[in-house]
This record gives C-alpha cells, sequence and structure tokens, in this order.
C-alpha cells in the first residue's frame, strides 16, 4: 500500500493564508481594472415571461429558493416576508409590479413560480421575486441604450441593453421600491 502525501503537505499554510488575506485586502484598495471600469454589469433575469435585466449595483443579494412567508393584503403584487441578515423584509412579485399579474401568490403570469429573490440595495429593505435567473452580463457602457426618464409601468423601466438574442429592457429597481411605496400608501404613523 502506497502512502499518498496530502496536497497542502510541504506547504506553510499560514504564509499562504497571510498572502490570500493580503491579496483580498488590496483588491479593495486598488483603482478598478479598466476592463471592468468601462462595462457595466447585470442580472438577465425573467419576470413573468418576458426578459430584463437588473443593474447589479442596484441589488445587495441574490437568493435562490428562499422561503417566503405569505401575508393576506389588498396589494397583489406583495408575496410576503423574507429573513435577510436578521432582517424581515417585504418580498414583491416583480412581474405583478411590471404588469403582468401571477395567477397566485409567488406565481407569475406564465405559472411558474418566482423561485429568485434580489434583495434591491438601498432603504428602506425590499425583495423582489422573479422566477428565472439567464446569467450574468458584463456590457460595455457604450452599448447600453440610457434612458434619464423611466418607461413602461410606474417608469420602473430604464434603458435598454441590446443583445444578440434580443433586447432587454432595464430594470431600475429604485423605481419599482418608489412603485410599490406608492402602492402600499404611507407608513404607519405618517399622515395622509
Amino acid at each position: 500500500m502506497t502512502a499518498v502525501a496530502a496536497p497542502w503537505a510541504g506547504v506553510d499554510l499560514q504564509a499562504r493564508l497571510a498572502a490570500l488575506r493580503t491579496d483580498f485586502d488590496r483588491s479593495f484598495a486598488d483603482p478598478p481594472r479598466a476592463e471592468v471600469a468601462g462595462h457595466d454589469d447585470l442580472l438577465a433575469i425573467r419576470a413573468g415571461g418576458v426578459r430584463y435585466a437588473l443593474r447589479l449595483p442596484q441589488a445587495a443579494g441574490l437568493f435562490p429558493d428562499r422561503p417566503v412567508t405569505r401575508l393576506p393584503g389588498p396589494l397583489p403584487a406583495l408575496l410576503g416576508v423574507a429573513g435577510f441578515r436578521g432582517a424581515i423584509v417585504p418580498v414583491y412579485d416583480l412581474a405583478a409590479v411590471l404588469g403582468t399579474r401571477g395567477t397566485a401568490a409567488g406565481s407569475s403570469a406564465s405559472g411558474t413560480v418566482a423561485r429568485w429573490l434580489v434583495l434591491a440595495a438601498g432603504n428602506p429593505p425590499v425583495a423582489l421575486a422573479f422566477e428565472a435567473l439567464d446569467g450574468h452580463l458584463r456590457v460595455p457602457r457604450d452599448g447600453l441604450v440610457e434612458e434619464p426618464a423611466g418607461h413602461g409601468p410606474h417608469g420602473c423601466l430604464r434603458g435598454i441593453v441590446p443583445l444578440p438574442d434580443g433586447a432587454r429592457p432595464i430594470v431600475d429597481v429604485p423605481a419599482v421600491r418608489a412603485a410599490v411605496q406608492a402602492a402600499a400608501g404611507p407608513a404607519a404613523g405618517e399622515e395622509r
């Protein structure tokens, strides 16, 4: 029987960990690399069977199959609440906010369960549910069609990303947050 050496045999683990830690810390101090600085990062998604893109900096996290506790209420887009990093956050069906009503709570117009949640960056905390993540897009900044004013339902679409397989409207997450806040009305304790 021949003894097999462990892959870390002969490696100074403490020195290797220190080098990795230093490289990681330095990555935050270094200026953005040129090949990344001229690009926008987007998530290619589908909500209600429609292809969209979300700007990655507008997302604080992406979560598959996160449990959502259903809540009754007058807002059809409100699916319920979910826990994120110790906070209870309302979850809204993105397809419903964008004008494609779900057939059942948590389902899109196509009947597909919204399995992905994106936690919106900023305050107040909001999560948006959609059924499919098609991937990550890194697009040259000059490759986007920018729109200073939103269009579509509630002005939630702002810009277009042309792609070889077809253009995707860009969902403006802050506009979606404003739309759900407007639909919910004033927060408890505020005057009307």
